[in-house]
């Protein structure tokens, strides 16, 4: 069945002939020996745009952040503090125990988001010879299973002071750090300055195909490049790729404040609804999340029934995701909301 409306994932956008095109003419080379043109320079600048000395380019966010925890815990059974909801404990696939060997530390946050409180018990438990250490503190950017909330500057600022006081690293997933940029006005930069690794994608909102990069210190980079060859993401002319990503750098990034005025309207329409519960005050960006009540679908029933209608949302455990992109026009935002008054009604 040919999907019409396709709120699965702003991974699901289709690159624009423009960037077909970019892509095109791009100049390529050999990129596992640094000498892929297109890639240098993409790497040279996000790494001005982030405010870091180096960064490696890869072909997902999961390799990124599975390559970052690898080399920070350089210590099998190190310990990784994260969001019970984040997307590296979650999705993954079980990386963090299987590949890295390190083990996790969760705690429960507010929309995925933690206070440097909510650090201190485990961080206190002390050190000792039969004791794993707090090696990395790994926090996403806007979180995914959290609705797409945005990380508070000042806490970020907070746990970083307290991180680097007690000699714990700090890991950015910045997937959809564009989006925080775009909500807040704050720039990638002023978030990034808090971490000592960074990744960030390109697949995400900004449109292209494929496309991450891992940024940090020289030293940190060049650790990575080991785990990067060992995962296989040694990229040969990778350069069509990396151009994908300039043109999202210089091209798209203005949309994203368009795909959270989508989840807004498409919030506001939903709420409407008697049947859905929803708070819309809590979607700032372009993820929504929404529950049903006093109704006799059930979350799988109504995903089957949007896609008799061409729509296609994502069911998880007892809600529904909806995330907007370039892909979805304000029109389709309205038609959503129209075809869900007459499925309730």
């Amino acid at each position: 069945m040919k999907i019409k409306i396709d709120y699965f994932s702003d991974t699901n956008v289709t690159p624009s002939k423009e960037m077909l095109n970019y892509m095109i003419k791009a100049k390529v080379g050999n990129e596992a020996a640094c000498e892929d043109p297109t890639t240098n320079d993409l790497i040279e600048k996000i790494c001005q745009l982030l405010g870091k000395e180096a960064a490696v380019f890869l072909p997902t966010g999961t390799m990124a952040n599975s390559i970052a925890y690898r080399v920070h815990c350089d210590r099998p059974g190190d310990i990784i503090v994260l969001d019970e909801t984040s997307h590296p404990l979650k999705v993954q696939s079980g990386s963090i125990g299987g590949l890295v060997h390190a083990n996790s530390y969760t705690i429960s946050g507010d929309r995925g988001i933690f206070t440097k409180e909510q650090i201190l018990p485990i961080v206190k438990k002390g050190v000792g010879r039969n004791l794993p250490r707090v090696r990395l503190v790994s926090i996403e950017q806007t979180t995914n299973f959290g609705g797409g909330a945005i990380w508070p500057i000042q806490s970020l600022k907070d746990i970083s002071s307290y991180c680097n006081k007690h000699g714990i690293l700090a890991h950015l997933d910045g997937a959809r750090i564009f989006n925080a940029c775009a909500a807040t006005g704050i720039s990638v930069k002023d978030y990034c300055q808090y971490f000592d690794s960074v990744y960030v994608d390109f697949a995400k909102g900004l449109g292209a195909p494929i496309g991450a990069i891992l940024a940090g210190n020289k030293n940190f980079i060049e650790k990575a490049w080991y785990y990067k060859f060992q995962q296989g993401g040694s990229l040969h002319q990778s350069g069509i790729l990396a151009a994908a990503c300039i043109f999202a750098l210089d091209n798209n990034i203005q949309n994203l404040i368009l795909d959270h005025e989508k989840i807004k309207i498409l919030a506001e329409g939903l709420e409407s609804i008697p049947w859905i519960k929803i708070d819309k005050e809590l979607y700032k960006t372009n993820i929504l999340y929404f529950q049903l009540q006093n109704t006799k679908h059930t979350t799988k029933s109504l995903i089957d029934v949007l896609l008799k209608h061409k729509i296609r949302m994502l069911a998880i455990d007892d809600k529904i995701r909806a995330i907007t992109h370039m892909d979805i026009s304000f029109h389709d935002i309205h038609e959503t909301i129209k075809i869900m008054r007459t499925i309730f009604n």
